[in-house]
């Protein structure tokens, strides 16, 4: 893990918010920035690989291109892959997974490329490569050009390290802090969740509120790559004390498990004490004393959880509380259904785009303050 020589960052993005991202990265220092499809790219050093996979809260994953080399066919893949500098990134004792892409090249077959890769590093570096193995290097084959690049993250960087307890659909924490992004949320003002879940929109905003990084309770997998520095690690990742926050972050729920689950999620997190959770429907909503906020709300869609017609109703008596209780503030509403977020009466902006999210389009619709 050379510190000096920059190379390309890849940051995944969920599909649809490649834009956001890119301000996230943006405002976090990192670039220049180029959004695209699938995520953001800047040049980079390991430090900022390091640093993006522990800060950064709506990339999915990172990925550090090492390099790469063209190849019109298998003999020369091999040729080329048994010279490439494996040991300035790769450890011969850590096992490795192997995945190959390939569109409009010569070398088409992908088994084929991936054996071929497999077996250079092997034979070369005397590293195992395994299915199973959590350290991934990745080579993409196009237009003849092969390049690789590694999986710095390993698990998802959606899976915080706290959250034990899920309800269901619940929302991913990496979608959740874009989307409170886009509502302009930095941390300074409260944000009440009325149908929380397992508490993820409550639990991000208060770990942004604290200045928490989203990584600080995971292990990544470029702990596992050549050149690593244990030691500097730690005292990087360790390096922030969490800010001292005036204001409340609320979530309700009917069910009392989620409200259970959320609260175990939030002392987790080390947001217990800036968090509140408590069992209430819609109905018993009052504004919290206090200035004005933020109310993000993701609630059932239907397409997953119960019948659409039966929600019809809910929606309307959310936007009926929200609008009658919830004056001054704003409200963000994630839903995959477009006809029953207009049911609220909510004075939404145009909304955002369509977002994947667990097989189906989830939209952010917002409003400004009530």
């Amino acid at each position: 893990m050379s510190q000096s020589a920059p190379f390309e960052i890849f940051l995944v993005a969920q599909p649809g918010l490649e834009e956001v991202l890119a301000e996230e990265a943006r405002a976090a220092g990192f670039g220049p920035v180029a959004p695209g499809r699938g995520g953001v790219s800047f040049p980079g050093t390991w430090p900022d690989v390091m640093r993006a996979n522990l800060q950064l809260r709506g990339a999915g994953r990172v990925l550090a291109r090492i390099g790469g080399f063209r190849a019109m066919h298998l003999a020369q893949l091999d040729k080329r892959a048994r010279k490439f500098d494996w040991a300035a990134h790769l450890r011969p004792d850590v096992p490795l997974r192997v995945e190959v892409s390939c569109r409009k090249s010569k070398i088409y077959h992908e088994g084929a490329a991936k054996e071929r890769i497999a077996r250079a590093i092997t034979e070369s570096l005397g590293a195992p490569v395994s299915e199973h193995a959590a350290l991934r290097l990745m080579a993409r084959i196009e237009d003849d050009l092969v390049t690789f690049s590694l999986d710095t993250s390993g698990e998802p960087l959606h899976r915080r390290g706290y959250k034990e307890a899920v309800g269901k659909a619940p929302l991913r924490e990496t979608l959740a802090a874009l989307f409170l992004w886009q509502c302009g949320y930095v941390g300074r003002e409260p944000v009440l969740d009325p149908m929380c879940g397992s508490g993820t929109f409550p639990i991000e905003a208060a770990e942004i509120a604290a200045g928490l990084p989203p990584g600080r309770a995971r292990r990544f997998a470029f702990e596992d790559l050549a050149g690593f520095d244990a030691d500097a690690w730690v005292a990087f990742g360790h390096s922030a004390a969490p800010h001292q926050v005036p204001q409340q972050f609320i979530g309700y729920d009917r069910d009392a498990g989620a409200v259970r689950m959320a609260a175990q999620n939030a002392e987790r997190a080390e947001v217990g004490d800036l968090t509140r959770f408590a069992c209430q429907p819609i109905s018993d909503l009052v504004r919290p004393e206090g200035p004005p906020g933020l109310v993000m709300v993701n609630p059932p869609y239907g397409a997953r959880i119960g019948n659409r017609k039966l929600l019809f109703g809910l929606y309307a008596r959310l936007g009926e509380v929200l609008m009658r209780e919830m004056h001054g503030w704003r409200v963000g509403l994630v839903t995959s259904d477009g006809g029953l977020a207009k049911t609220t009466g909510l004075p939404f902006l145009p909304p955002g785009p369509p977002v994947a999210h667990g097989g189906l389009k989830v939209t952010l619709w917002r409003t400004d303050p009530l």
